[in-house]
This record gives structure tokens, sequence and C-alpha cells, in this order.
């Protein structure tokens, strides 16, 4: 359905079998009297009204008004991040932040950071009791026979640290730099996130780290100082001018100086990273795919506040046994789904922590899938309630949230401003920002694309469609679950036309969390939805011209007009699934007519979802003939690349043993 005479008053109806829906009007934007409040997107203002200067949705058909809910986070990312402080005993413990506290336990471990290649705590056999949100590590305990790294005599050392609440989960996972001088400890200048190495080419890489203090750094590779920078916590450094296909050993050195004694703090790390191959170099190389490691069954490190952080530490262990060259990680990373980003950061946070021991070496290249929604919910009854995208979308929404936790390429688009569907072309802010979340890089003669196909996501909105109306809300509006908006795909038909045409690429990956074919667990929503076309994204309550089938279609024509395309790399099926698409194959919803072929090759589509969230089973769709190999054990896929060969091995990151 097109739209028409513009946004503004635009109408769609939309027919769900066995279910009527009323035609949604698309109204015009309202701004708030008083400037100081937020100003609603125009895509929400059909629905989202200011009442008494708090947020209200607003059903006008039925004369309902829907409160925003209050955010009741159990955890907050704050508590975890205040300062520590010290006494002649060892180091007092503040978790709070607010009404937020924590009842529990504190595990404790010292840790080796200058002779362990990948430094984690090992834990004392003694803990510390958490009440109201306090907790004190005394170090007479770590002495003698246990001081394992030798603070006593250097007056220095780091402590790692575990919360675990007084119902058994674990919360977070932290470490502490102290000083032990004149009789009193007290917290030094140390690493809240450790060096890690992002965004590596042929001649280039991006070194990220944060520190407790405001700190300067200096960065050495291979001996020689590259960059000075500071004094800051967050720190995000481009390292350029590199050597193809070489190992750098590389050394940060962060100062910081205490003002009040004129004393200086330091802390080195070490680590090395190796760079890439010159383009079309055809080396032999490896690199790993999984995604959706949000919290699972089992308790224990499983179930990490949002993060499978047991699973996940092994799959990035093995992939860096492997020789991998990077880890693609395509969605749900968290449980997220948050209407709090104080909690979604500290979910974040968790993942980040997981993996810190190998990210030093081994670059991981993330994107979103529907558990990195971060939303304002409206209280309507229902468990989920009806939520949007967080706004202003520059600062707030899951998408800059996710940009600004991440370290990722920023290449490409800029958004879905400038569609046909945008409410104003005159202004640049109507829709979330993709940085970060839409990107591309190249290894070799390998490319990957990386797609969000959770843009501007709606947990309620999906449901309506995914449940057939039978929960869920049409309401609030937004962008539909496995749905490539326009401008999105414009930039992908880009991408793949550049990489086709170049002679050093040999073979192109598209990856996105949502599955366009789902074989176990999202037959009735990924880019299916049973079969129907019904689905799309609503803006200003409007749905958009095409619905979930034909952009689906599109998708798949756009791959299938670039022979390079080798495979799609895709999550949100919590299994590991080979899937051949072939030309033949029966991908069309029943009874649909005409029925023709949609491809002209074969195209391969690897699901592995498989790296820690509660599994599904296969289910039958039209092209379950077509899979090739279905498991429900977790996986870690590896890509062994030689020249223009490439050879699939799937692993079993906690038994090591081969799925496929």
């Amino acid at each position: 359905m097109d739209f028409v005479n513009g946004f503004r008053h635009a109408l769609v109806l939309l027919v769900i079998p066995g279910l009527s829906v009323l035609p949604a009007y698309g109204g015009a934007a309202s701004a708030a009297d008083d400037k100081s409040l937020t100003a609603i997107p125009k895509i929400f203002s059909h629905a989202i009204k200011y009442q008494d200067q708090q947020l209200v949705l607003r059903d006008e058909e039925k004369g309902i008004t829907y409160p925003l809910r209050e955010e009741k986070p159990a955890y907050l990312l704050a508590q975890f991040t205040r300062a520590i402080s010290g006494n002649k005993q060892g180091l007092i413990f503040d978790f709070t932040a607010g009404d937020n506290t924590v009842n529990g336990t504190l595990y404790f471990g010292l840790i080796d950071t200058q002779n362990s290649r990948y430094p984690l705590p090992v834990y004392f056999k003694k803990t510390a009791q958490i009440i109201d949100g306090k907790a004190e590590v005394n170090f007479k305990q770590l002495s003698g026979k246990y001081d394992a790294t030798g603070w006593r005599k250097s007056g220095q050392g780091e402590l790692g640290y575990r919360v675990v609440n007084n119902r058994g989960q674990m919360i977070f996972d932290g470490q502490v730099s102290f000083l032990y001088q004149g009789g009193e400890f007290r917290e030094s200048l140390g690493f809240i996130r450790p060096p890690s190495i992002h965004n590596v080419t042929a001649t280039s890489a991006v070194l990220a780290f944060e520190t407790n203090f405001n700190s300067s750094a200096t960065i050495r590779l291979n001996g020689k100082i590259v960059a000075q920078p500071g004094p800051k916590r967050r720190f995000e450094i481009p390292l350029n001018n590199l050597l193809p296909q070489s190992k750098y050993l590389y050394r940060v050195e962060v100062f910081a100086a205490d003002e009040k004694n004129g004393q200086v703090y330091e802390n080195i790390r070490r680590a090395s990273f190796s760079t890439a191959p010159l383009a079309g170099s055809r080396k032999s190389f490896t690199f790993a795919y999984a995604s959706d490691s949000r919290r699972g069954q089992g308790g224990g490190e499983r179930d990490f506040y949002g993060v499978n952080a047991y699973m996940l530490k092994k799959l990035t262990a093995l992939a860096l046994s492997q020789d991998a060259a990077f880890l693609q990680f395509s969605g749900d990373l968290i449980d997220g789904r948050s209407n709090s980003i104080g909690e979604q950061k500290l979910q974040y946070r968790n993942w980040q922590q997981a993996i810190a021991p190998f990210t030093g070496e081994l670059p991981v290249y993330a994107t979103m899938g529907n558990h990195e929604g971060l939303f304002y919910t409206f209280e309507d009854g229902s468990a989920t309630g009806i939520n949007v995208d967080r706004f202003p979308f520059a600062t707030v929404s899951a998408e800059a949230i996710f940009a600004d936790t991440f370290v990722l390429p920023e290449n490409g688009p800029l958004s879905e401003d400038g569609a046909v569907y945008d409410p104003d072309s005159s202004t640049s802010d109507d829709f979330p920002p993709y940085k970060e979340t839409v990107y591309t890089y190249r290894y070799d003669n390998v490319a990957m694309v990386v797609l969000n196909s959770n843009y501007l996501f709606s947990r309620s909105f999906k449901y309506w469609f995914a449940k057939q109306g039978k929960s869920g809300s049409l309401l609030g509006g937004g962008g539909l679950h496995g749905y490539i908006m326009d401008q999105q795909m414009a930039w992908l038909e880009q991408t793949l036309q550049v990489y086709q045409g170049d002679d050093t690429i040999d073979f192109i990956f598209v990856t996105q969390h949502t599955p366009v074919f789902p074989n176990g667990g999202h037959k009735s929503d990924g880019m299916w939805y049973y079969g129907s076309n019904a689905p799309r994204p609503h803006l200003g309550g409007v749905g958009l011209s095409r619905g979930i089938i034909e952009q689906r279609n599109k998708l798949l024509a756009l791959m299938d007009r670039h022979p390079k395309v080798f495979a799609l790399l895709t999550g949100d099926e919590h299994n590991y699934a080979r899937t051949l698409i072939t030309p033949d194959s029966d991908i069309h919803p029943p009874g649909s007519a005409p029925r023709e072929k949609l491809l002209t090759r074969p195209l391969w589509q690897i699901n592995n979802g498989a790296a820690g969230a509660p599994y599904y089973a296969q289910e039958k769709l039209p092209w379950s003939s077509d899979v090739v190999t279905f498991s429900m054990q977790h996986a870690l896929v590896l890509f062994h690349v030689s020249g223009k060969q490439i050879r699939l091995e799937v692993l079993d990151p906690d038994t090591l043993s081969r799925v496929d």
C-alpha cells in the first residue's frame, strides 16, 4: 500500500486472518508547551503525549490513556562503579545507588596481571557478607601463604570480586587496583575495562580501555611510543600505519596524579594482536561466528544477570584457541528488553566482562538483536506493557546506548531519515542512528556486512503480529522484528555492489540477528510470521507500503544478484541449523500466487543462536527438507578460509565435540 498525500494523512488497513483491525491514521506532530520537556519524535506523536508533564500513551479510538511504567530495575551499573574506600584492615565496598541496594555474598581473589596471559581472579576460600549494599574485605586473610601476588612486599595489587545476591544469582564481576601504604589500604588507578583490540585491518586497529580515575596514557607498540592521550577515563585510540599480517606487542601505561598528596599512580597492561593480510592476499585464516548469549538455565554463571557468562567465556576462549582472526557475534548478547538504561548498561558490562580476558587479543564484532531493545513502556496491565524505542533517539535509544557501549566500525547508513516515510524531510532526528549497529568490515578476501534487523524495535508491537492480535499492541508502533527498512536496504545494495566489483574479495557474508528462514523457535516471526505479509513497521500509526514477506523477498533478490554472497549468518533461534536454500526450495507463503523463483543459485543460511540462551527444537516449515544439519547443542561456528575455498567446522564449546 502506498502513502497518500504524504505521511500525515496516510491510511492503512491491515487484515490478519480471524482478526479485525481498525484503520490507523497518522496525525500531526504535537510539540510540548514546556520546552524543557523532551520532544516526542514525530513517528510516535500520534499516540504519545504529555499529560501533567509526564509521557502517556493515548488511544484516541478507545478513549484510554496509558501512563508511563515506573522504572524498577533490581540493579543498576551505577551501584557497582562507585569509588572503593579503604582502612587499616582492607577495602570497603558500597553497592548502593539511590534506592537500589543488594544483600548477599562478595567473593574475592587476587589477580596476577603481570604474569598471566589472560588475567582472572583466583577466588579465596572465604567470602565477605554484603549487608545493605556494604561489604569489607580484610586483607589479613590474603597475607602470608595466601599472598599469591606479592602485594604485601610491593605495596600494591589487583583484587577481583564477584557480587552474588541472597538468592544465589551472580550480579557483577569487578576488579580494583589497590595500594597499601603507611598501614592503610586505598583504591589506586586501575582498569574498569582492560585494554581490548577492535576494528583490525591490514594497516590499522583501535585500542580501547576505561580507567576508574581520569588518567593519561602512553601506548607502546613493539616498544615504540605511538600515542599519549588523556587525561580522561574512556579511551578509544586509533593505531595507524601498521604493517600487514604482523604481530604487535602492546603496552598500555596509565598515569594519574593525586592533587592532595602529589603522588602519581600508574598501572600497566600488556598484550598482543596481529594485523590482517593485505586485501586479496588469499592467506589461510579462520574466523568464528555465534549469537544469543543471553541468560540461560542451569544456574551459576549461566545466569549472570542477563548473560550466560559460562558459555560466552568458553566459546570466546575456544575461538582464540582455534586462532580465529575475529569473532562475529550477531545479537541477543543480553536479556535486555529493559525500560532502564542503568540496568541495560549493567548487562552489557557483564557481557564485556565475561570476554574481557580474551579481547585484548581477539577482535569481537557485535550487532543488535531484539533483546538489545531498550524501551519507554506504558502500563496497560499486561506483563510486557506497550513499549517504544527510547528517545531522544540520538542519545538514549537502544541503538545509541549500544553504540556507546561498543567499539565498532562507523561506515554504515546514518538512519532512516530521508526515506519516503520520513515524517519531516527538513530534520535529521526523526529516527534512531544506525551508527555502529549497521556496518561492514573485511579481512583479506572475506567481506562481512552487518545488518540491524531489530531497528526501532518494540516488543509489544512484535507480539501483536507474532501472536496474531491475541497479545501485544499496534498502538505505539515502531520497527518490526526482522524487517530491514529502506535506507538500510539501499546501503546494503551499494555495499554489495562495491564488494562484487572488488577483485580482492571472493566471499561476502551478510549477517543479521533474525533468520530469513526460521527452523526452530521463530516461525511466528523472524522474516516469516506464519507466511503472512501483513506485519510491517508502523510509523505515526501508519503501516509501511511493503510487508515482511515482500521485504524478505527484496533482500533475497538483492543477495542473489551478487554472486559473491556466500552465506547469510543469523541467530535468534537458539540452535545450530545449516540450511541450503535453492531456486527449487519452497519458500513462499502457503497458497500464494504467483510462486516465482526468487533465487537463481543456492544460498546458505547458517543459523547459530546456540551461545547459551535456552534452546528451541526444530519445527516444521516449508523449507524443512532443505535443512542439512540441526542441533540444539551449544555451538561455535568456525570458517576456515584458504584462498578461494572455505571449510566449515562447528564445535561445542562445552565438550569440544564436533557438531557439524
